[in-house]
């Protein structure tokens, strides 16, 4: 994580997003979005993270999340380093990854460029958190994530997005259990 950005006060929500290393597009196959998808609902019911939205892009993943258990910045940590390890030997075992020699090769570049890798790094190393302090950002951020596959070209309306949680804000019923902002 960034020296620059921190999560200074627990208490609050927090906007988070993070990406893969070079912004590869990984999160195509549904195999590795549900790695993402149990490694958060782990982090839900064993770390006390708190998830009020999501959303998880072919590149890139977006939160609004808080915690009332372990700091944000410490379930973020053992999140990253989790689906790293669990993606890396998806990607390896994956039937019909046929990106897999080039994905290995830009991950390990990006792993030998890092010091504090070992020859491997599947995420960027920062999580940039943006404190949502008034109901104006609150609402400027869930908006933001929820229509960002739309914007991509992706779906028509947010809530067509599976990997989401623009569906719960409709009314349905996504694939993790969230907290509503109100």
């Amino acid at each position: 994580m960034s020296r620059k950005y921190k999560f200074q006060d627990q208490s609050k929500l927090y906007f988070v997003s993070f990406a893969t290393v070079y912004w590869i597009d990984l999160f195509v196959r549904e195999d590795y979005n549900n790695i993402l998808i149990e490694s958060l609902k782990y982090c839900q019911k064993e770390k006390g993270l708190e998830i009020y939205a999501w959303c998880i892009m072919p590149s890139h993943v977006h939160l609004i999340i808080g915690t009332e258990d372990k700091p944000m910045q410490d379930i973020l940590r053992d999140f990253k380093s989790f689906t790293s390890r669990k993606l890396k030997k998806e990607i390896q075992n994956h039937p019909s990854e046929s990106r897999r020699e080039w994905i290995k090769w830009m991950m390990e570049r990006a792993g030998n460029k890092n010091g504090n890798n070992n020859g491997w790094q599947l995420w960027q190393q920062h999580n940039h958190p943006i404190e949502l302090s008034d109901n104006k950002m609150m609402e400027q951020r869930l908006n933001y994530l929820h229509m960002n596959p739309v914007v991509a070209g992706f779906v028509s309306e947010p809530s067509y997005w599976k990997y989401s949680s623009a569906l719960d804000y409709s009314g349905g019923k996504g694939l993790l259990n969230i907290l509503f902002i109100e």
